[in-house]
């Protein structure tokens, strides 16, 4: 007692001396040293990479890309009749810009760099979503108390996040730093690289609409990224955007032990059907055989023991179908392994894909067979990695041979179609086949900038282009939102109207 006594006399006498030397002085000493003011931007990277790679997947886009269906309610999603979106992103975005912030306190140029990437990836999905949001005034209400950040036009989003995109790529190249607390590519900068342009392409594709309505050159933009810049090129997957679960509380695959894959939710005839009509094998990895058909004992690659339920009948019809056995549920493996597969940001595939468009468009040269073979290949090869289970030997239907024997089918081949349009139509088949479960509402947004693929709609079902803004917008920043309604859509926050990248 005496010692902590004395200390604290000495501890008195000097806030004293301090005190009447400055001021200042005495509020530097009185900063408590329990409680960090600042941290480490590594300590954030990884809870911010894992909310960037698992935010848009789940269910919700399957119902929309016509994968699943429900049988006992009818899902907003399936009908193309959802209302109001979420900016739940822009609550994500806070970690980002408080890393970028103590990033810059200690010069780590290399967090900066990833923190653009993921804005980008952000506000690019936020501004596909609604159309005009807010960007440059957003995630600022702790450093500048802006809590009702006005409205950038979306093609200024676009702008932006290209420009974002860019500035990651320079950063990174320039650095040498290591990137402690990165999850997804163990600190690798080049693989970083790779991915931001990879993504950089991506940006470009989805605006192939507004050449002509853009500040940049489009297509000279996208043919100098992919000749001069570092792409994904990796087949085997050793280079894609993606996130790896782990057998620990907290890590596992989002659909471990999904109760709702084991109540309502079959898939949809839609995918079924496509892949029946194409003899795709991925599709014995992706479904289980109908009660009718395993009691039957057929085998496991027998196309005829696999079915979907319509989408756009009453769900009470589909529902009796399932009570017949003659429905096939999304496969086993999605919803018992605690590992599952790896959820893909951006890969191989989809890259393959979008340089496929790009060389049928002339905006690149290239072999635009041997591109997009690159791409139903890479899909096969993730499927023999991950497509694995203790019972069943999966792999073995998406082998080697199975994929040769595909690429040689006149209704995969690219060659064997003549025109531009049937090309296009077969790359954005494959492109969405590739995206169950992965990739969010990206196949979405290829439908409603390309017109394929086609999805089956009710005759009064409208085409949807967009979601509506969150109920909390028209609450807490009322002007603001107001005013973007009115310059997009004459007052009208309606799904059915098309926002600037698709007019």
């Amino acid at each position: 007692m005496k010692l902590v006594f004395k200390q604290l006399l000495f501890s008195l006498g000097l806030v004293a001396v301090l005190g009447l030397h400055s001021c200042e002085k005495l509020t530097e000493v009185n900063i408590n040293p329990n409680e960090a003011v600042t941290t480490h931007p590594q300590a954030l990277l990884t809870k911010v990479e894992w909310d960037v790679f698992r935010t848009w997947h789940g269910t919700a886009p399957l119902y929309t890309l016509k994968m699943i269906v429900q049988t006992d309610g009818e899902n907003a999603n399936q009908i193309y009749n959802w209302q109001r979106g979420s900016f739940e992103q822009y609550g994500l975005l806070r970690n980002i810009t408080k890393m970028t912030e103590e990033a810059d306190k200690i010069e780590a140029k290399e967090y900066v760099a990833l923190a653009k990437f993921f804005r980008a990836y952000y506000f690019y999905n936020l501004t596909l979503t609604f159309g005009d949001i807010p960007y440059t005034e957003a995630a600022k209400g702790e450093s500048t108390a802006i809590y009702a950040p006005k409205y950038d036009s979306q093609k200024d989003v676009f702008v932006g996040v290209l420009k974002e995109l860019e500035e990651a790529n320079t950063l990174l190249k320039l650095n040498s730093n290591a990137i402690t607390g990165d999850i997804i590519y163990g600190g690798n900068r080049e693989k970083w690289c790779k991915l931001i342009n990879s993504f950089r392409l991506k940006v470009l594709m989805t605006l192939s609409k507004k050449i002509g309505d853009f500040p940049l050159d489009i297509k000279s933009e996208f043919a100098q990224v992919f000749s001069s810049e570092p792409l994904i090129s990796d087949v085997s997957g050793g280079e894609d955007g993606q996130l790896v679960f782990l057998d620990q509380d907290g890590n596992r695959y989002p659909e471990f032990n999904s109760s709702g894959y084991g109540s309502g939710m079959y898939m949809d005839s839609t995918f079924i059907q496509r892949l029946q009509d194409l003899k795709d094998p991925r599709l014995f990895v992706l479904a289980t055989q109908t009660r009718v058909g395993k009691e039957a004992g057929k085998a496991l690659n027998d196309f005829s023991s696999y079915e979907g339920g319509d989408p756009i009948v009453p769900y009470v019809e589909v529902n009796a179908k399932a009570v017949l056995g003659k429905l096939s549920k999304v496969h086993e493996r999605f919803t018992k392994y605690p590992t599952g597969e790896p959820l893909v940001l951006l890969g191989h595939a989809e890259l393959k894909f979008i340089l496929a468009e790009a060389i049928l468009k002339g905006w690149i040269n290239g072999d635009l067979k041997s591109v997009y073979n690159a791409g139903i290949r890479s899909s096969f090869l993730f499927y023999q990695k991950y497509a694995k289970t203790k019972e069943e030997n999966l792999i073995k239907f998406v082998d080697d041979q199975s994929l040769e024997a595909y690429l040689m089918q006149n209704k995969v081949a690219i060659d064997a179609v003549e025109t531009t349009q049937k090309k296009l139509e077969r790359i954005l088949m494959q492109k969405y086949l590739r995206s169950f479960h992965q990739g969010g509402y990206s196949a979405y947004f290829d439908h409603l900038r390309t017109g394929y693929p086609s999805f089956s709609k009710a005759e009064n079902v409208k085409v949807a282009y967009r979601w509506m803004y969150p109920q909390d917008e028209y609450n807490n920043n009322t002007v603001n939102v107001s005013e973007a309604i009115k310059n997009q859509f004459a007052g009208n926050d309606n799904i059915n109207l098309q926002t600037w990248w698709l007019k």
